[in-house]
C-alpha cells in the first residue's frame, strides 16, 4: 500500500496523481491522505496492475472537472478522482466522462456542481467593508468575510480581480484568505471573523438598494431562503431588513392594488416621433 499525501489544492493532487499514474499504480494500492490527516475512506477494489506508460493522454474536460472536485471537502474525492483518471488512461475507457450513468463520473460531476453553486454564492454574497484610506493617494482598502461550504477561494477570487481591479481588497475565510493589491493576487492561511469590522458606511447603501429592488408582489419566502440560505445572513448588511420587508409585504401589495393607474401621457409633439408612429401603423407594402 502506497500512502499519497496531498494538500487541499488541485496542483498538489495533480503532481501526486501524475507520478502514480506513470508508475502504473492501480487505485486499490493507494491510501490517499491530506496533510491534516484526512483519509480517503474509499473501499479497495480489485484492479489489475499495469506497467508504466510512456505517454499519458487525458481528455481535455478532465482537468476542469478535477479542479472543481479537489475544491470539495468529501474525504473520498482524492481516491475517486484518481480512479476515474486511471480508468480513462490505463483502463481504456476514453469516453468515461460522457457516461453520466457511471458511478465515478456521476459522483465527480455532483461534487463539481456543488462547488459551482458555492462559487456562485461567494460572488453574490461577499460584502466588502472599508478599513483604510491612504491620505496621500486617496486609495481605499477593503476587506470582506465569507464562510464558503467548500474550499473555493482560489476558484472564486478571479471574479473579484476582474471586477475590482483598481482597489486593494482582502477576502477572509476560515480555510484560506485572498489578498489583491492592484497587481498581484496572493493566498494566505485562514483567518477568523473578528478580523473584519461588523459594519461601515456602505452598509446603509446596501440596505437602500435592497429596499428598492424588493418586490412584495413576487415574494416567495421559501424560494428566497433557498437562494439566500440563513447561514449567509449574519454577514449581509441587507439581511437586517429582510424580516421587516417580509412582514410588511402584504400591506405594500394592498397599497399597490389600491393605487389608481397613472393616466397615459400624450405623445410628444415631435415630427420625428410622429413619422415613426405613422410608419408603424401603415400597412406593409409588398
Amino acid at each position: 500500500m502506497i500512502t499519497a499525501i496531498v494538500d487541499h489544492t488541485v496542483h498538489s493532487w495533480r503532481l501526486k496523481a501524475r507520478e502514480l499514474l506513470r508508475r502504473g499504480i492501480p487505485p486499490e494500492k493507494i491510501d490517499w491522505c491530506a496533510e491534516n490527516g484526512e483519509k480517503s475512506l474509499l473501499p479497495a477494489e480489485e484492479m489489475s496492475s499495469v506497467s508504466p506508460s510512456r505517454e499519458i493522454k487525458v481528455p481535455a474536460d478532465f482537468l476542469p472537472l478535477a479542479t472543481s472536485v479537489c475544491a470539495h471537502t468529501d474525504p473520498r474525492r482524492w481516491a475517486i478522482l484518481y480512479r476515474l483518471l486511471y480508468r480513462l488512461t490505463h483502463g481504456g475507457e476514453k469516453h468515461l466522462l460522457k457516461m453520466p450513468s457511471d458511478p465515478d463520473t456521476r459522483q465527480c460531476q455532483m461534487w463539481a456542481k456543488a462547488v459551482g453553486r458555492d462559487i456562485h454564492k461567494m460572488h453574490a454574497f461577499v460584502r466588502f467593508r472599508l478599513i483604510h484610506v491612504d491620505e496621500s493617494t486617496g486609495k481605499e482598502e477593503f476587506i470582506a468575510w465569507f464562510e464558503p461550504t467548500y474550499r473555493i477561494v482560489r476558484l472564486g477570487t478571479p471574479f473579484f480581480v476582474k471586477r475590482f481591479a483598481n482597489m486593494d481588497w482582502s477576502i477572509l475565510t476560515p480555510d484560506e484568505c485572498a489578498h489583491w493589491n492592484g497587481k498581484h493576487l496572493t493566498f494566505l492561511p485562514g483567518a477568523n471573523r473578528h478580523q473584519v469590522p461588523d459594519s461601515d458606511a456602505h452598509d446603509d447603501l446596501w440596505r437602500t438598494y435592497y429596499r428598492s429592488i424588493f418586490n412584495p408582489a413576487r415574494l416567495k419566502v421559501k424560494a428566497m431562503q433557498s437562494e439566500i440560505p440563513q447561514k449567509y445572513w449574519k454577514n449581509l448588511p441587507e439581511a437586517s431588513i429582510i424580516s421587516e420587508l417580509i412582514a410588511g409585504s402584504k400591506n405594500r401589495v394592498d397599497e399597490m392594488l389600491e393605487t389608481p393607474e397613472r393616466p397615459v401621457k400624450p405623445m410628444p409633439n415631435n415630427a420625428y416621433l410622429r413619422s415613426l408612429h405613422t410608419k408603424e401603423k401603415s400597412p406593409e407594402t409588398p
